[in-house]
């Protein structure tokens, strides 16, 4: 009977124990046991094959083979080949068990491989491309006088018996660690288990049986454990031939992944930036999946993606996150009738305000009807994040048209026995199989509800208020129709703190003053400047009257011949220009005055409609209830959000008041015993 393969997860991790012993850092063991788990992960796969051919010919016909025949076998088999292994017969394991010519025969082992093993194990790198750099790894474990203990550790593992479902499975729960104890870069999450297993469900609820090909792609696969992981369950769901296509550009990661499609049917996996240089440029996909980094900036990038000529990219996004570009990629990679499931953090929701890209880009994919549901996770899901996660699921056949599903799925889960960093939850089968179901079924129940698509829509429109007085006045009444303000020409102006009565300052006060720069800068424009109308008690005076702003009343005052009229709202404004001379005037400095009515741009939410004319009906109804003012229309832009909050908010119920005056009376009593007691 074959164990169960998850047992050796300990004992892989027991191979660490060398390293903490000799003083290398937690944080760094991922990077010194990634490329001695693809070694045990080949040769066990290598051997298997060796084993499974030579079944498959027959010990009658096997004895006939010649060596040539037999290397020719195996290369056509495109899972590598490794001259000790089938040549000398021997394994990693015989090899450690001679100390003396260890290091020999290690590294005629290492250069027994294929050229593209070598490469992405990093068997000759010396710059460039380093992959799993099991070069470098070997030298720094070597200085620590090791490295023949730490191999023998892992030559230990024999993972022969095992099939490739069952390796990829324990592969993905040795990678689950290293990102969980890895100083990862900024946003980059590990998929769980329960999450692909959700997503393979979704997926595989809206595939039938069939001969024909299902593409699969991962825009950010890593080391595959999402892509593959999707494949491997879909096959069990559906009877379809599947291939699976992914791309990476962390090293590391895109060695393990290319490392393990090798030994899958059909399956192809390159290495660089999806961004900048999507390998599959001329490929479109049956299903897409993703779980690409969260917050992560595109800077690094940014002239290649503003250059971009492959029209993917309809809005680029705030450059701190690069989330909404892998989402237009993938909906780029879909054909006609493709479905995808992408795993987002909250900002795709509602980032951006409207109008901007963010917010554009959502309105692009609602537009296009390509959402179909999006699904909101519990929080403590992941691996090394406790916030709230997000399905998108995608779809260009969708039977609903012009609608979208939410699943609050974020109670949806069974607690972990035992936590995994951050993860303390797991959405379990049978939450997974409810949720499916729900969508599938697409009406509300208690945790889910159908929307058409424009009530994610809103209306920012864009307004100019004329502030008005107690009275309801406003300084524009005392305008002329072509008039936008009022021209004063003041001999003295006060603030309450300085007087300025020099309103043309010319070279005749270049006597008085070093500088006229300096005197705009140091005398003049910080006078100017420091002018509020609203809280310094500015006087104006001309020849004729004397005005100024009644602070309480919110209007303008004019004074003349003793008499006080109110003007209305609005404002002075009081400017301060460095003039050069021309032919008719020196250099100088001018101050103007002008009052103004007080404008103020707003902008107002309003909801959405579909049509036109009752969109617009709705605006100005929602004007005309809530805007007092006398103002002007300016833009209006339309913007796009999801928020779970609003949808699915639930008020705390509140206590009812007797109870809560019954409890205050019980502690009252209960004070007064605890005073009586210590009276005593």
């Amino acid at each position: 009977m074959i164990p169960n393969i998850l047992q050796y997860e300990s004992k892989i991790w027991a191979t660490a124990d060398l390293l903490r012993g000799c003083g290398i850092k937690e944080s760094e063991w991922p990077s010194f046991m990634m490329p001695f788990f693809a070694l045990v992960m080949i040769e066990s796969r290598l051997v298997r094959m060796f084993d499974e051919l030579k079944a498959e010919i027959g010990e009658e016909a096997w004895a006939d083979i010649s060596q040539d025949e037999l290397i020719e076998l195996i290369q056509d088999k495109g899972q590598g080949y490794n001259a000790y292994i089938f040549e000398k017969n021997q394994t990693l394991k015989d090899i450690c068990q001679n100390d003396k010519s260890f290091d020999i025969d290690f590294e005629g082992y290492l250069h027994g491989f294929d050229g593209e093993t070598k490469d992405l194990l990093g068997v000759d790198t010396t710059q460039g491309e380093k992959f799993l750099d099991i070069k470098g790894v070997i030298a720094k474990i070597k200085a620590k006088k090791v490295l023949l203990g730490y191999t023998k550790e892992w030559s230990g593992i024999d993972l022969k018996p095992f099939d490739n479902s069952a390796i990829t499975t324990l592969e993905e729960h040795i990678k689950r660690r290293w990102a969980d104890i890895s100083a990862e870069t900024a946003g980059e999450q590990y998929t769980p288990d329960d999450v692909i297993a959700l997503i393979a469900e979704i997926i595989a609820s809206k595939i039938e049986d069939s001969d024909r090909l299902l593409k699969i792609y991962d825009c950010t696969c890593g080391g595959g454990n999402l892509l593959f992981g999707v494949e491997d369950r879909i096959k069990v769901k559906v009877k379809r031939l599947t291939q699976t296509f992914g791309q990476d550009w962390n090293d590391a990661l895109y060695a393990l992944a290319k490392i393990e499609s090798r030994f899958r049917v059909d399956s192809k996996i390159e290495h660089g930036n999806t961004l900048t240089d999507d390998k599959f440029y001329n490929d479109e996909f049956d299903v897409v999946t993703a779980n690409p980094p969260y917050g992560v900036s595109w800077k690094g990038y940014e002239k290649d993606l503003r250059n971009d000529k492959t029209q993917r990219f309809k809005y680029l996004p705030s450059i701190s996150d690069g989330q909404l570009l892998f989402m237009q990629h993938l909906i780029s990679k879909l054909n006609a009738n493709g479905m995808g499931v992408v795993v987002h953090n909250g900002s795709t929701l509602f980032s951006g305000d409207a109008g901007s890209a963010e917010s554009n880009i959502r309105k692009w994919m609602l537009d296009s009807d390509i959402v179909e549901a999006v699904i909101q996770l519990p929080t403590d899901e992941f691996f090394n994040t406790g916030i709230y996660t997000y399905l998108w699921v995608l779809n260009k056949n969708k039977k609903r048209r012009d609608q979208v599903m939410l699943i609050n799925a974020s109670e949806k889960f069974k607690p972990l026995k035992k936590n995994k960093g951050s993860k303390r939850k797991e959405v379990d089968e049978a939450s997974r199989l409810e949720i499916v179901e729900t969508l599938t079924n697409f009406v509300d129940n208690d945790y889910a509800r159908v929307f058409d698509k424009e009530f994610f829509y809103f209306n920012k429109q864009a307004i100019m208020l004329t502030n008005v007085d107690e009275q309801g006045r406003t300084f524009a009444s005392h305008l002329k129709e072509d008039q936008t303000s009022l021209k004063l020409k003041p001999v003295k102006l006060e603030n309450g703190e300085r007087t300025l009565t020099e309103f043309t300052i010319t070279k005749y006060d270049l006597e008085r003053f070093s500088s006229l720069l300096e005197v705009y800068e140091q005398d003049i424009k910080p006078f100017v400047d420091s002018l509020d109308y609203k809280e310094q008690p500015l006087v104006v005076m001309t020849k004729e009257a004397m005005y100024s702003f009644d602070a309480d009343q919110e209007t303008l005052i004019k004074e003349a011949l003793g008499q006080k009229e109110a003007l209305g709202c609005g404002r002075i404004v009081v400017k301060a220009a460095l003039k050069k001379a021309t032919k008719t005037q020196p250099e100088r400095i001018e101050i103007t005055v002008e009052l103004t009515p007080n404008y103020q741009k707003d902008y107002e939410i309003i909801p959405f409609h579909r049509n036109e004319a009752a969109n617009r009906a709705a605006i100005e109804a929602f004007m005309a209830k809530y805007i007092t003012k006398p103002f002007e229309y300016l833009e209006n832009v339309v913007g796009v959000e999801i928020n779970f909050n609003k949808v699915f908010y639930k008020p705390e119920k509140l206590r009812d008041v007797g109870d809560i005056l019954k409890e205050i009376r019980f502690l009252d009593e209960e004070l007064k015993r605890l005073e009586e007691e210590l009276a005593l």
